[in-house]
């Protein structure tokens, strides 16, 4: 069965350790927040300007000009600073976020990502996509391993114009947890009980499937 959003999250979430500064990105990355392990000092940072995001605010808490990138309403936690979103580029240009986790349209073997623009789609922009992809060394992305429509979104090549070049090892989508080494999808998870045989037929891109594939644990 495939991932919700929510397991999604929180299998991301795993890879998570103390001290990390995180980058979240719109979508199904912004859920990471709520599932942060209990004792774990993560400080959560979002490129409109905030270090020390929260998770999603209750009603009691809700504050309307406390909000992500992608204009949600968040919380945030003790020692938590704002500022500048030039100074939040300054620390994404310079190196200092430790995991961003992006959500995307297409990723391909040689670790090109496509995430932000559909042709004759209407698109808001491309946000801080592309300063996050070069300026971080561990990203993840989470998306659906298919289309709607049932077409593969992980290829040999991307067909949608690229947010980056060769800066994807690491995805996550409902079906798989997949890792990209030597120009092909390594499968190192899979989600209880998806088959081996439906991640090959939606996996467009070549796929090297290990002698043991285990399944997805969530605590």
């Amino acid at each position: 069965m495939a991932l919700s959003r929510e397991q999604m999250a929180q299998r991301v979430a795993q890879e998570l350790r103390d001290g990390f500064y995180v980058n979240l990105g719109i979508g199904i990355p912004t859920l990471v927040a709520n599932y942060v392990p209990e004792g774990m000092d993560v400080m959560l940072q979002s490129e409109n300007g905030l270090l020390g995001m929260g998770a999603f605010p209750t009603e009691e808490t809700l504050d309307a000009d406390m909000i992500n990138a992608g204009k949600q309403t968040v919380t945030a936690v003790a020692g938590a600073s704002i500022f500048s979103s030039a100074e939040s580029f300054a620390m994404i240009r310079g190196g200092h976020v430790d995991l961003t986790v992006l959500g995307a349209f297409e990723v391909d073997v040689n670790g090109n990502i496509a995430s932000w623009m559909i042709p004759n789609k209407l698109v808001k922009g491309m946000g801080g996509a592309m300063d996050l992809v070069a300026g971080a060394d561990n990203i993840i992305v989470t998306m659906t391993h298919a289309s709607k429509s049932g077409e593969s979104k992980l290829l040999s090549n991307c067909s949608l114009p690229l947010t980056g070049k060769g800066c994807i090892k690491k995805v996550l989508t409902d079906l798989a947890w997949l890792e990209i080494e030597n120009g092909c999808f390594v499968l190192k998870e899979r989600a209880p009980g998806v088959s081996i045989d439906e991640i090959k037929e939606k996996t467009a891109g070549e796929l090297i499937v290990p002698d043991y594939v285990p399944e997805m644990t969530f605590a």
